[in-house]
């Protein structure tokens, strides 16, 4: 009875150790006898124990930290540079047999990979383009890593420490820069200012001259009603109306004791009329 009980346990822990459940991230490669027999997963995974051997590999994307390396420059000009590498396996089996620990190879590889790269541009290069080393930086090291089946998705320099006496220039330039800055634009605003103020100006005088001209315009119309009105008032006087007007004229000239006046015959003639009708009111009296 213990002897059955032993070879059930046996054969449990053979099963279990026959049975691999393997996730979506992870692929096995396996080995049977030392010979690499290929991937094997996701999913349910039967192998022979004691016969065949595996080894996990995780596709998931990792990143490797890389510590501050002192790098001399194309103008030899040390500077200190720290960065991040993010990699993935894409051939499980290669990442196992090209390579013994392809994580640590990946990073040694980049920290000789930045000092060669650094080594052919100059400081101010450096400092100014750094997508462009990140660039070139993760072409370089995916050349290296792709026969490990390994690749390099993205290369971020995180920091950039410059020797102290060029930091202390870059200070002075970004305190000379923000200083024509603020020059600029306290330049801009009184340009801005002149401008409203003259163009404020300008209408105004505009609108003055609009003014008078618009005034002058209305006092000529004036003039004009006006003069109409006394053309049409003078067409409806009549003779007698002028007759008593020149009379009333000659009485104010005859109040005068020194005055003497000639009557021309035209003004007799038109007078006459008014003799005669004031003769035949007497007449009829």
């Amino acid at each position: 009875m213990g002897f059955l009980i032993v070879i059930l346990i046996a054969l449990v822990i053979l099963v279990l150790m026959a049975v691999k459940i393997v996730p979506e991230y992870q692929r096995l490669v396996l080995f049977r006898l030392g010979a690499c027999k290929g991937q094997r997963g996701p999913g349910l995974v039967v192998i022979i124990p004691f016969i065949d051997k595996v080894v996990n590999v995780d596709l998931r994307e990792i990143f490797l930290e890389i510590p501050s390396q002192t790098c001399i420059t194309k103008d030899n000009a040390p500077i200190a540079i720290d960065f991040l590498i993010y990699l993935k396996v894409t051939e499980p089996v290669h990442s196992v047999v090209e390579v013994r620990n392809f994580s640590g190879a990946a990073q040694g590889i980049a920290m000789t990979t930045l000092r060669a790269v650094v080594g052919d541009i100059p400081l101010d290069d450096v400092l100014a383009k750094r997508e462009e080393i990140n660039r070139l930086l993760r072409a370089k090291l995916d050349d290296v890593t792709e026969r490990w089946g390994v690749k390099v998705t993205t290369v971020e320099i995180r920091e950039i420490e410059p020797p102290s006496d060029v930091q202390d220039a870059m200070n002075k330039q970004m305190a000379a820069e923000r200083t024509r800055r603020a020059i600029v634009l306290e330049a801009d605003g009184k340009k801005q200012f002149a401008i409203t103020v003259a163009e404020g100006e300008r209408q105004s005088k505009i609108l003055a001259a609009e003014g008078e001209r618009q005034a002058k315009i209305l006092e000529a119309e004036g003039y004009s009603q006006a003069l109409e009105k006394i053309f049409a008032a003078a067409r409806l006087v009549d003779d007698k109306t002028i007759s008593l007007q020149y009379l009333e004229a000659l009485k104010g000239i005859g109040e005068s004791p020194s005055a003497k006046y000639i009557v021309p015959m035209e003004f007799m003639n038109f007078l006459q009329p008014i003799i005669e009708r004031v003769k035949g009111a007497h007449v009829r009296k």
